[in-house]
């Protein structure tokens, strides 16, 4: 425990560094201690001394070794790449993950309504949920090292207000993820719109459905969202059924749950998935819950680019008013409902149930 003691432990970590397999020469037995302190992952391990042998460790525990060799960049918290990147080379990227991540749940979650409605492939809410719920995890795990996967200004809203150092978040860089995601959404209803254009054709001549009237909102509902939820309209619903309050309540509230798993399965002080990667899984889970619970309500939008973004799309490719306003001039919930909920699903988890707060009870 000596400070000359930990010196030589420390220089003799940094030898075995540099040798980069964790060994080090052989010399007399006493000139090395049983054991030295390691920096591996980001956390310090002891390491033992290997039986037999003068100054040899076992860094196993530390390395994955069936690589055979230890590499230093695996030992790194972060991407090595983005320490190379200046600040605007990083935001650069972190944007074009964001377009890149809400044009996946586009492409992938829209494109599954899309399927839905014109062919009926999908015989349930189920089907179009579980859909979502991979999409979601897919953009997630192709874009989170770049930006922090937001793809949601809801989510991006949420950290800027409750956790802003996760990923450097200022009102320019909020503002610029927002436009980034949008961008992102209109891109991918716009390839929803080109494969799918002969089959919403095809469709709407079957059902004699004029493009832009009122019942148009059927196939509308595979850009934008609409409530109640079109396609249970009038088996099950009128179209009055469901009030603006209880909308903008219900899509406040999904999006207060979605945000709350977030900044759950990704709070430090919550160890329960650490280290295992899995959160991309859990939050989509829960997009697909949330979609089977309220989809026949508003479809469950959770997100103002997934929805604005494609709806844009739809008003210029002929929805026109049904999609923007749309019925009851009812757009502006999918916008401003997520808005409100993210942020206070955030603060309930982030502050309200992993606050360190709580510390102070003891």
């Amino acid at each position: 425990d000596s400070p000359e003691s930990n010196v030589q432990v420390a220089q003799i970590a940094n030898r075995a560094w540099s040798n980069g397999n964790g060994s080090l020469p052989s010399h007399a037995d006493s000139q090395y201690p049983a054991t030295v302190v390691c920096r591996f992952g980001g956390e310090d391990r002891v390491v033992p001394g290997i039986e037999g042998t003068a100054g040899t460790y076992d860094c196993s525990s530390c390395c994955d070794v069936n690589q055979g060799l230890l590499d230093k960049r695996n030992a790194r918290t972060e991407n090595e790449d983005n320490e190379e990147f200046g600040p605007r080379a990083k935001m650069a990227r972190a944007l074009l993950a964001e377009a890149i991540g809400t044009f996946m749940i586009v492409v992938g979650g829209c494109g599954v309504v899309c399927t839905a409605v014109t062919t009926g492939a999908q015989a349930g809410i189920w089907h179009v949920a579980v859909v979502w719920g991979f999409t979601v995890t897919l953009a997630i795990y192709c874009t989170a090292d770049a930006s922090g996967a937001h793809l949601n200004p809801a989510i991006t809203l949420a950290f800027w207000l409750v956790r802003p150092e996760a990923h450097g978040m200022n009102w320019r860089s909020v503002l610029a993820y927002m436009a980034a995601q949008l961008l992102g959404g209109i891109m991918g209803g716009a390839l929803n719109l080109a494969i799918f254009a002969e089959s919403f054709a095809i469709w709407e001549k079957k059902n004699n459905i004029v493009r832009g009237s009122p019942e148009s909102v059927v196939t509308a509902a595979a850009f934008g969202e609409y409530f109640p939820n079109p396609g249970f309209v009038p088996s099950r619903f009128e179209p009055d059924s469901v009030s603006v309050g209880m909308a903008f309540v219900t899509e406040a509230w999904g999006t207060l749950i979605l945000a709350f798993v977030i900044f759950s399965v990704t709070c430090k002080r919550n160890g329960v998935l650490s280290g295992t990667g899995l959160q991309p899984f859990f939050i989509g889970f829960t997009v697909a819950v949330l979609l089977s619970l309220y989809a026949p309500i508003t479809q469950a939008g959770w997100n103002p680019a997934r929805d604005f973004g494609p709806r844009i799309v739809a008003a210029l490719a002929g929805w026109g008013s049904v999609a923007i306003p749309g019925p009851r001039n009812g757009f502006w919930v999918y916008i401003v409902a997520p808005l409100v909920g993210g942020p206070l699903g955030a603060f309930l988890a982030e502050i309200g149930l992993w606050g360190k707060w709580w510390k102070r009870l003891d």
